[in-house]
């Protein structure tokens, strides 16, 4: 059986990678960055919004969707893409990582996790069998394992523990999975920072045989040298013809990082987390749209950036929106943060192509360090 799920890598600089990850509703190029639609939608975006800062695919949430509106109600109206008006691929979690810190009661055993929901303390399970019928109804493109997100800081002992259930569960997840031809299943590689122990993760699920493989357990408070330090030792033990997912990551000097490492693809909450709450993310570094310093301000938020807060208002007016609270300000920031996450990925992907890494970090870095003068 032929599958439509493929990946190549194009280009290499270092360790960085320009590839390409084909699925059965579209390519999508990498380094690529995957905006959060945790309850079926972009928060704050049209999904042809979201489509126009140059997203290609989108994450929706297992957890939050299987509790509300239930995948089955999901799947009966014709699955998640046209429930939630988005063509392109669609990458869904496992529900694991919510599980873990969003449920009430949880109880971990070797064949799943009941945990009480977060919405009405309704007593549920979820199984890495139950995690696949799930993602099966939504529709995803590529749908994750169910694993353990190690809590952090946790001893090596508590750390290998979790590891190998989650290498258990990846098992029971690939024979649930049944690799239909048009979807993918990606492992996802623990072991909290013990280098022997992200090691045996990598090796165990690589005897598996997945169609890509993530990074789990980082960006959960251990730093960003830690973090580094981890996909120093775990990237070059993964797979180099298949994607390199890094989960849950991360402001933008940490996608570069990240890049710079061999990974391909990433998805955070924080562009639109911040968006809502007056945070934008420019090329001299974050601004907080609610300092009084905008308020008599009739620049532009970034003058490189082409989104709508950017090209038709000042950063007085998006100042005025915030400080009032109006749904416009969070609508306007949001899409300039996922712009601006979209640019950073395509100047990586330029970057990578001619050879030219280690000038756009230094570029970036210079950006960043200069800040965001105000000459009022």
């Amino acid at each position: 059986m032929t599958r439509s799920i493929g990946f190549s890598v194009q280009a290499n600089d270092g360790a960085a990678r320009r590839g390409a990850l084909v699925t059965a509703r579209g390519t999508v190029q990498t380094p690529a960055f995957m905006p959060v639609g945790t309850a079926g939608t972009v928060k704050a975006m049209l999904p042809q919004s979201v489509r126009a800062t140059g997203a290609e695919i989108v994450l929706g949430n297992t957890y939050h969707l299987m509790l509300r509106p239930t995948a089955e109600r999901i799947a009966k109206l014709g699955g998640l893409h046209k429930f939630m008006h988005w063509d392109g691929p669609i990458l869904t979690d496992s529900g694991g990582f919510q599980v873990m810190s969003l449920a009430k009661l949880r109880k971990i055993t070797d064949h799943g996790v009941t945990f009480k929901s977060h919405l009405d303390g309704t007593a549920l399970e979820l199984t890495p069998e139950r995690s696949m019928k799930i993602q099966t109804l939504l529709g995803a493109d590529i749908a994750m394992v169910l694993d353990e997100c190690t809590p952090l800081p946790a001893t090596k002992d508590e750390v290998a523990r979790s590891m190998q259930l989650s290498l258990r569960w990846a098992e029971r997840s690939k024979y649930a999975f049944r690799e239909p031809k048009d979807r993918a299943l990606f492992g996802i590689v623990q072991g909290g920072l013990e280098p022997d122990l992200r090691a045996e993760s990598v090796d165990g699920l690589v005897q598996i045989g997945f169609d890509g493989y993530a990074i789990g357990g980082l960006s959960v408070g251990e730093g960003q040298d830690a973090m580094f330090r981890v996909l120093d030792v775990t990237a070059p033990l993964m797979p180099a013809d298949q994607p390199r997912y890094l989960m849950g990551v991360g402001k933008p000097a940490d996608l570069i990082g990240a890049v710079a490492r061999g990974v391909d693809m990433f998805d955070c909450v924080l562009p639109t987390r911040s968006g809502r709450t007056g945070q934008a993310f420019t090329r001299r570094g974050p601004v907080n749209i609610k300092n009084a310093c905008h308020r008599e301000d009739p620049r532009p938020l970034d003058d490189q950036c082409k989104c709508p807060a950017c090209r038709d208002f000042s950063r007085a007016y998006l100042n005025h929106l915030h400080r009032s609270n109006e749904i416009l300000g969070a609508m306007l920031l949001t899409w300039h943060n996922l712009q601006y996450y979209q640019d950073l990925m395509e100047g990586l992907r330029f970057a990578i192509d001619e050879g030219k890494m280690a000038e756009f970090v230094k570029e970036f870095e210079f950006k960043q360090a200069a800040g965001d003068i105000n000459p009022i």
